[in-house]
């Protein structure tokens, strides 16, 4: 069934799929977008913006903005946030005002016009640590990392004995370490978006996105996904930088398959009050995925700058246990890792790119959020 749909932030590299992906099952779109020049630089509009969508410039925690996005809306996709681990640490009000407020502000506003459901985009952040599992075979959820003696950092985290702890996916049950500002607004967006739909009569459904990669991220922003950080550097001839030894492991997903997983959370009865994580099922290593992509780039002569320090709010490893989403929804990623690193490499030898990776590592040690 068709629906007019509102899309907040859909004018990100995450909204912009989703928009496309609604458009193609015969939806109408409206999009709510801040614009924010950190993310969009200050072109307006973006040019691969759908032009079937409605666009309306204003931000999530403008009420009466909001008030009018929702006029005739049946659904909402709620993507409106300010992203980024590292940032979320010293930008605390700005993080938590657009982030909770504005989730807040929304949800005020959908009690007087209520919609069939909303779905809204959380993180893997909220997890901290992944799960692991000790040497006795026992499921430790709350991992921690802690340094050595002689001052040298131990980036695994170990158990009270000082065993090491092997890394598993990590399910929806694990419980939440919020270990940065960021993971704290996700988890709040999440617990909103399940209160307030339940007493209004509005179906609530949250995606646990793990690492979305593909064509379209901000190359610009210092604070944006891994993978984009580094092709920004990569593209201009700097060496991608690799916190830790670099063999933390995380989950890649393409962005074409987690706005199918959005446009389907829209529709189907068994995501109603689910909480779902969406990811690929597989893991790298934070090295391995920049080797990858300067192999796709063919700039195989740049190799990453392991830096050896740490990132306040950084976690060792996280990926994902898509069993609840295969379940439910049905889902399961279908890009193939390194076919999606081609076709990122080819979008991005076509941008330019602003590297400002540096100034960013600058202002977090100048803050003493890197160790």
């Amino acid at each position: 069934m068709a629906e007019h749909v509102l899309i907040t932030g859909g004018a990100g590299f995450i909204g912009r799929r989703v928009t496309d992906e609604l458009l193609k099952r015969g939806n109408r779109v409206r999009v709510l977008d801040a614009l924010l020049p950190q993310v969009h630089g200050d072109a307006g509009r973006p040019a691969d913006l759908d032009g079937e969508a409605e666009l309306i410039h204003a931000d999530i925690r403008d009420a009466d903005a909001v008030a009018r996005a929702l006029e005739g809306i049946d659904s909402v996709v709620h993507l409106a946030a300010e992203v980024g681990v590292g940032q979320s640490m010293y930008e605390v009000e700005r993080y938590t005002s657009t982030n909770d407020v504005g989730t807040a502000v929304l949800f005020e506003k959908l009690i007087d016009h209520p919609v069939r459901r909303v779905v809204t985009a959380s993180s893997m952040s909220i997890y901290g640590e992944g799960l692991y599992r000790d040497a006795d075979g026992n499921t430790v959820q709350d991992a921690e990392r802690k340094a050595l003696r002689d001052g040298q950092k131990n980036w695994e985290p170990v158990d009270t004995q000082g065993r090491p702890l092997a890394p598993m996916p990590t399910p929806e049950w694990k419980q939440p370490n919020l270990a940065s500002i960021y993971a704290l607004n996700k988890y709040v967006q999440e617990r909103t978006t399940h209160i307030m739909g339940a007493p209004y009569g509005i179906e609530s459904v949250c995606l646990r996105l793990f690492n979305v990669y593909g064509p379209g991220q901000a190359l610009s922003n210092p604070y944006t996904g891994v993978l984009a950080i580094f092709a920004s550097r990569l593209l201009n001839g700097q060496r991608p930088m690799v916190f830790e030894d670099g063999e933390q492991r995380r989950d890649f997903v393409h962005v074409s398959d987690v706005a199918r997983a959005f446009a389907d959370s829209l529709v189907l009865p068994e995501a109603v009050g689910g909480t779902f994580n969406v990811g690929s099922g597989r893991d790298r290593s934070v090295t391995e995925v920049a080797e990858s992509l300067a192999r796709a780039m063919r700039v195989n002569d740049i190799a990453p700058e392991i830096v050896g320090k740490s990132r306040t709010g950084d976690i060792r490893h996280c990926f994902c246990d898509g069993t609840l989403a295969k379940e439910r929804l049905g889902f399961e990623a279908r890009q193939d890792f390194e076919e999606g690193l081609a076709e990122l490499a080819e979008w991005v030898g076509r941008q330019t790119a602003v590297d400002r990776v540096d100034t960013a590592r600058a202002e977090l040690e100048k803050r003493g959020l890197v160790a």
